[in-house]
């Protein structure tokens, strides 16, 4: 049965049944208890945000609260899914990654490639990512495009509380690293959830608006913009077609080339930096796979190539905005 629940709660409660149905299923993270010697436990708060709030006293042996050491714990998480754990392990916020970044870039990711196909490591890395909130350049980050360039990392960034519970359970039962990414201003929406688990399979972009006169291609709190731009283009009699990526790694380039072939022009939106984003992959790739589809000119909408603002009004300015996905859009239909 589904009703109407948050991200946020999606997000609860995928951790909730996956530790439920599987015991090998651990949490691992700093104040997801209550905090580790504080005698917190019994308002365990369930992370900086809450997300995980409830979860310890249902599965107080399968969470574990940390020391603030991003390096030791996610490595720890890495060795225990060597071992035959499942970890799911919360970095409170992307832009801490670099942190840890040689226990993923250099251990999680190559192991099942260095020994020939014969280790796994069924870990999943959470993090909050994306602006909007005011946390300022080092809590405001989109890094995206940083992990889906390492071979042998997975890359999720779910749109909505739907694909967020499917999406996240997948996460929890695959056998390689996940990096999955929860934008902390997309926590707060709504919509129809079952309650029994489901996974979605990686690599299945969803379009979530059909339209023949241009593609928009995104994922995460940009599409959300991306639909609210297309609801802007239909009073002009442009209609357009938004596809969710869902997943960056592995990527549905499929889904996205057959748009493009239909329409005939693409415009990518990013909220990551604009240099090396995903904007500039999806567009590098029609451009070398369906050139001759091509009406006009691909348009990428991303943020200037600069850190966060902590200012509410510049941040504003710096998230792409409907108004300028829109305008990208009228800007390939003026072939």
């Amino acid at each position: 049965m589904a009703r109407i629940i948050s991200m946020k709660d999606a997000v609860n409660e995928a951790l909730d049944q996956e530790m439920t149905r599987d015991p090998t299923v651990i949490m691992i993270g700093e104040d997801i208890v209550g905090g580790t010697g504080a005698g917190g436990e019994e308002d365990a708060w369930g992370g900086v945000l809450g997300v995980s709030k409830g979860l310890y006293h249902k599965h107080p042996k399968q969470m574990i609260d940390t020391p603030l050491s991003e390096s030791a714990y996610v490595g720890a998480a890495v060795g225990a899914a060597t071992a035959g754990l499942r970890p799911v392990a919360e970095l409170m916020f992307i832009d801490f990654i670099g942190v840890c970044l040689d226990q993923l870039l250099n251990q999680a990711a190559k192991f099942r490639y260095m020994f020939g196909g014969k280790a796994e490591t069924p870990v999943v890395i959470r993090a909050m990512c994306g602006a909007g909130f005011q946390a300022a350049a080092q809590h405001s980050q989109m890094l995206t495009p940083m992990m889906t360039q390492i071979p042998g990392l997975k890359v999720v960034c779910p749109s909505n509380a739907y694909d967020c519970k499917g999406l996240l359970i997948q996460s929890i039962r695959d056998n390689d690293p996940v990096i999955f990414l929860e934008h902390k201003n997309l926590y707060a929406s709504t919509c129809s959830v079952p309650e029994e688990p489901y996974p979605i399979p990686f690599g299945e972009a969803n379009i979530v608006r059909e339209g023949g006169d241009a593609t928009i291609v995104t994922y995460g709190q940009m599409v959300g913009r991306s639909l609210e731009a297309a609801e802007m283009l239909k009073k002009d009699g442009i209609e357009v077609e938004v596809i969710d990526l869902r997943t960056l790694s592995p990527i549905d380039m499929d889904t996205v080339l057959e748009s493009v072939e239909a329409t005939g022009r693409l415009v990518c939106v990013d909220e990551a930096s604009p240099r090396c984003s995903i904007a500039a992959d999806i567009a590098a790739n029609v451009a070398q796979d369906a050139f001759d589809s091509l009406k006009s000119a691909i348009q990428m909408v991303t943020p200037p190539h600069c850190p966060v603002p902590f200012s509410s009004a510049l941040e504003q300015l710096y998230i792409p905005s409907a108004e300028r996905i829109a305008q990208a859009v009228r800007k390939t239909m003026e072939n």
